[in-house]
């Protein structure tokens, strides 16, 4: 048990500098730059929007779950089929947070290959999707109401609570779970257990692709835990398909996705991630180039002095953060339990997984006539209504944008009169 903690400190340590750092950038991103910055270059029906939505996707911070309410967006906006895929499939695979986490862990040349495999899949993916799926024409939403209240605060309030509250709120679980789990392949797997695929890189490829496309994974959760397969005799092109595949899909996104954007679209978004990460997989491999160096420094950590003390600093921060940030997510399941006023109403809203995915239903349900406040908690999976619109009416503003409806809740029912 000793060796697991001393593993662990040391992963945390070593990529806590690089997170804070990636969370501020991104926080920065996503104050500065507003949402029609991205629909201005999508909404052409060529190769320039795929390539756009691509270049623009890849330093986004949005998991493959909080990706699917803001392409969702896009589409309201006018966007392109292909310029969605794009963005759907190049989006979640990093980030700027994942890919300064990357270079921490994996060295340069993951750090590198990364962003790009992402770049070029998206375009492929993109590409595909504007010769074989048709165009279907859809309605523009205005922008949130909530948005401009939001202005109002001080823009580097707002930098900071994305960066340190909403993306650990959203990613915080998911990624301390990528480190224990790092820290226990270390501890638990047999050195070199990999090595008995060694003659069938391929075989190792497939066996990842069965494991990390249902789950949900993050492209910052995902790091730690490939990097200690890799100590473990895993080959780098399989590596390289668990950072692509993993964080790219899951389960709940391809259902999401299937309903929101069809069954040919779904069918190219899914075959051009998997045969793309296949494809660079075995690009690596062939190169014979040597990434071991990341995963070595991983095991030589354990045997090391202890991490710098600016390096225990960061992590100490990063831990209070999401130990912060989890705890207000947890209560806030109980939030919506207190007396509700006469012309509130609290419904059940399902498939929600983030802050991306709250902000989709409010903005939706906001444009409604007669709505005059909307909130939404993922982890609650509720939908909190003031005003006086109809259950039929914000149902379809749910449903329109590929969310589940499930009517109004028993705290609802037991409303004061």
């Amino acid at each position: 048990m000793p060796v697991f903690y001393s593993s662990l400190l040391n992963v945390v340590c070593e990529m806590a500098p690089y997170l804070l750092l990636g969370f501020f950038i991104a926080g920065v991103l996503h104050v500065f730059v507003p949402q029609r910055f991205y629909a201005n270059y999508l909404s052409r029906k060529n190769k320039f929007s795929v390539v756009w939505a691509a270049l623009l996707g890849v330093p986004l911070p949005l998991c493959s779950c909080g990706v699917i309410p803001t392409a969702i967006g896009l589409r309201n906006e006018k966007a392109s089929k292909g310029a969605i895929a794009s963005f759907l499939i190049a989006t979640p695979q990093t980030g700027i947070d994942s890919i300064l986490a990357t270079f921490s862990l994996m060295g340069l040349g993951f750090a590198i290959i990364r962003p790009t495999a992402a770049l070029i899949t998206g375009i492929c993916g993109g590409l595909l999707v504007n010769r074989l799926v048709k165009e279907d024409s859809c309605c523009s939403l205005s922008e949130n109401s909530q948005l401009s209240a939001l202005r109002s605060q001080p823009k580097i309030w707002r930098v900071l609570k994305y960066a340190y509250y909403d993306m650990l709120r959203d990613i915080g679980l998911r990624l301390l779970i990528g480190l224990i789990v790092a820290a226990l392949i270390q501890v638990a797997v047999p050195d070199e257990f990999f090595l008995s695929f060694g003659s069938q890189p391929l075989l190792q490829m497939l066996v990842i692709l069965v494991i990390a496309i249902p789950m949900y994974i993050c492209s910052t959760g995902s790091i730690p835990v490939a990097a200690a397969l890799m100590m473990k005799g895993l080959s780098p092109g399989a590596a390289l398909v668990m950072l692509m595949a993993g964080p790219a899909v899951n389960l709940a996104s391809i259902l999401v996705v299937h309903k929101s954007m069809g069954r040919r679209f779904t069918a190219i978004y899914l075959m051009t991630i998997v045969g793309f990460s296949i494809l660079f997989g075995l690009l690596l491999n062939a190169t014979g180039i040597n990434f071991t160096t990341g995963a070595e420094d991983i095991c030589c950590m354990s045997k090391s002095a202890l991490p710098s003390p600016f390096k225990i600093v960061c992590a100490t921060v990063l831990t209070i953060l999401i130990i912060f940030a989890l705890i207000m997510k947890f209560f806030s399941k109980f939030i919506s339990k207190k007396p509700l006023d006469p012309d509130v109403t609290v419904y059940r809203v399902e498939d929600m997984h983030c802050s991306h995915c709250e902000a989709a239903v409010v903005r939706a349900v906001e444009e409604v006539p007669g709505v005059e406040k909307a909130k939404a908690s993922a982890s609650a999976n509720t939908l909190t209504i003031k005003g006086h619109a109809t259950e039929e009416t914000i149902r379809a503003a749910v449903e329109g944008i590929g969310y589940t409806f499930k009517g109004k809740t028993c705290l609802s029912m037991r409303r004061p009169q």
